[in-house]
């Protein structure tokens, strides 16, 4: 039977390469796609644009003479436009979400996605400066890294895995996390023992944030 996986590739689902020795796996998530749908693809505000144009329209030829199922009966172009925007939408969420691996290591974390070209970003812990964890609906959330500069990651190379509006200093995230709450505390942990080795710079600024795990200091309270 042939096998079709993507990226049978890989030597470890979501690694490069094998992990050298004395680098653990500590923890493997990826997005989900609904969440990814509307954080980075936007299908609620996509919906609700379209929403506000139909009445708008519908409205309209109300005021133009037309009665309300004739007025509604000339929407179904933009209902096509819309059902047809919102599933392109929500389809490439589906397979970034499929595509993706989150993974954190003793020493690092990896970050693999793309679709036609996966691409995978390797961040060692030494060079996260802090990382900010942002809280959504119930327990989802994500958690974005800040690198330490003069270092940088691309914007473009980490979207859509990256920090919503950050373009000067692109910041990687492990982004909509259905419960965050674990993945925080693993986090912390890995930041707290990378920064007890003396490898990490100290943190001369914490950006504004929901929270903001810093190396050493622990989980957040």
């Amino acid at each position: 039977m042939e096998n079709h996986d993507d990226f049978a590739f890989e030597p470890v689902r979501g690694l490069p390469a094998e992990l050298p020795r004395g680098e653990r796996l500590i923890w493997q998530g990826a997005p989900d796609w609904r969440l990814l749908a509307i954080q980075a693809f936007h299908v609620r505000k996509v919906a609700i644009y379209f929403l506000i144009v139909g009445l708008w329209q519908w409205t309209a030829a109300m005021s133009d003479g037309a009665g309300p199922l004739a007025a509604l009966s000339g929407l179904w172009v933009l209902a096509l436009l819309a059902v047809g925007s919102l599933a392109i939408l929500s389809g490439l969420a589906w397979f970034y979400a499929r595509a993706t691996v989150y993974s954190l290591t003793s020493r690092r974390i990896v970050i693999r996605s793309g679709l036609a070209l996966p691409v995978t970003l390797n961040l060692p812990l030494t060079l996260i400066g802090t990382a900010t964890v942002a809280r959504g609906p119930g327990e989802s959330g994500g958690i974005a890294f800040e690198v330490a500069k003069p270092n940088r990651v691309a914007w473009l190379v980490a979207w859509p895995n990256a920090r919503p509006w950050r373009f000067n200093n692109p910041q990687p995230m492990f982004r909509a996390l259905r419960d965050v709450g674990p993945v925080t505390a693993l986090v912390a942990d890995a930041l707290s023992t990378t920064a007890a080795t003396g490898r990490v710079r100290p943190v001369q600024r914490a950006p504004q944030a929901d929270e903001v795990l810093q190396p050493g200091a622990g989980q957040p309270a």
